[in-house]
């Protein structure tokens, strides 16, 4: 049992309902996992531990309601940000459990939840339901112990290297970011560059680590579903993606790999926006205005000669290089064998709502494998990528 301490501003309903949500709402999810784990389908959870369920509705409700009364938008970001997260998990939750699902509501049961979220949503500009932020740089540690749904060492696994992961991409999409303002042949881009290419080989270390130690039944049926998809009063928001922070799209375009111009991307950056905090949505708008380094050594190429453009180029190949792998590696390893290969495993009529994305699974494969080939820069006919240009770039310093 996890003694909870407060936010620093929080009211005392804000803070049982933390409480409640730090310890009573994971041992009832933990139950519930457990009872789904003896079973021979373990996707079929409808009808399984019916008395846990009405309980964690019904506590999580009662919790709920005082909290709408009392209004909780004006005392900062982090704390109204932080209650938000709090009804999601239990609005997610209860998805999981199937007390609640879209296919079958036109608006949510959840109606309390679904208030609260909506009116937290609406004054943080966020979706209002919990996203990957919740989950990760914005899940306050207490006691050591940050939220989770379960018990499950599966899912402090994947949300420990998931985390790191996330500040290791956002370490290279700062560092890229300030090139622009200096210039590719300032002597301290070469700096930059490689605190970026540094950063991203952090990133694939940290999922080779999570390839090798996490365990895939545990990830795929006691924690991925809950990032499935829900309604928040009438509208079905998707779930929880690992992709929806600024930095992927923001090395993206920095680097030149992916462009705002090309609609198929611009689409994918376009609807994560509200999924994103404030202040990643304000650096991924900074990264359609900001001209990419690709572009500024190609435009440089009668220097190609220089020392600079060579060390520089190299540095900035390896960059990409640190990229794509990375890209590559998440594709292959996790999503096709954390996600791909176990729903082979299970029945059809299981296989609707499995990504957090919303659209069936080959959907969604495809759509990644296309940002997969972009950040490596693949010969691709039917979608744009730069590997012309990239090869251009190898050839100058060859």
């Amino acid at each position: 049992m996890i003694a909870a301490q407060p936010h620093s501003s929080s009211t005392p309903r804000v803070a049982a309902f933390d409480r409640w949500i730090r310890t009573r709402f994971v041992d009832l999810n933990t139950q519930l996992e457990d009872l789904y784990a003896t079973r021979e389908n373990r996707s079929q959870v409808d009808g399984v531990g019916d008395d846990l369920k009405a309980t964690l509705h019904d506590e999580g409700r009662d919790l709920i309601i005082p909290l709408i009364e009392e209004g909780n938008t004006d005392e900062g970001f982090d704390r109204a940000f932080e209650l938000l997260g709090n009804v999601g998990y239990y609005m997610a939750a209860c998805r999981r459990h199937e007390i609640t699902e879209p296919s079958r509501e036109r608006t949510s049961p959840l109606v309390e939840a679904s208030t609260l979220a909506l009116h937290l949503g609406a004054s943080l500009g966020t979706a209002p339901r919990f996203v990957t932020s919740h989950m990760e740089t914005y899940n306050r540690a207490v006691n050591g112990v940050y939220r989770t749904f379960t018990h499950a060492p599966a899912e402090k696994l994947f949300l420990d290297h998931n985390t790191r992961g996330a500040f290791a991409y956002m370490r290279a999409a700062d560092a890229l970011g300030r090139i622009h303002p200096m210039g590719v042949s300032h002597p301290a881009t070469l700096d930059l560059l490689v605190n970026a290419r540094d950063a991203l080989r952090d990133a694939y270390e940290m999922n080779v680590v999570l390839e090798q130690t996490l365990d895939v039944d545990d990830f795929f049926f006691r924690v991925r579903p809950y990032y499935k998809p829900y309604r928040v009063g009438s509208q079905e928001y998707r779930g929880a993606n690992a992709g929806d922070f600024a930095a992927f799209n923001q090395i993206d375009m920095l680097l030149g790999l992916c462009s705002a111009t090309d609609p198929s991307y611009s689409q994918v950056v376009v609807e994560k926006f509200p999924y994103l905090t404030p202040d990643e949505q304000r650096r991924l708008h900074e990264s359609f205005r900001h001209p990419n380094v690709l572009d500024a050594l190609l435009a440089q190429s009668d220097h190609a000669d220089e020392n600079w453009f060579r060390t520089h180029a190299t540095a900035f190949l390896e960059v990409c290089d640190a990229h794509g792998r990375a890209a590559e590696h998440h594709h292959e390893r996790l999503v096709v064998g954390f996600i791909q290969r176990p729903a082979g495993k299970i029945p059809a009529e299981h296989l609707d709502g499995l990504t957090a994305s919303g659209p069936p699974l080959d959907v969604l494969l495809r759509a990644l494998r296309g940002l997969v080939d972009r950040r490596l820069a693949r010969a691709r006919d039917d979608i744009p990528t730069r590997h012309d240009d990239i090869a251009t770039l190898r050839g100058l310093i060859s």
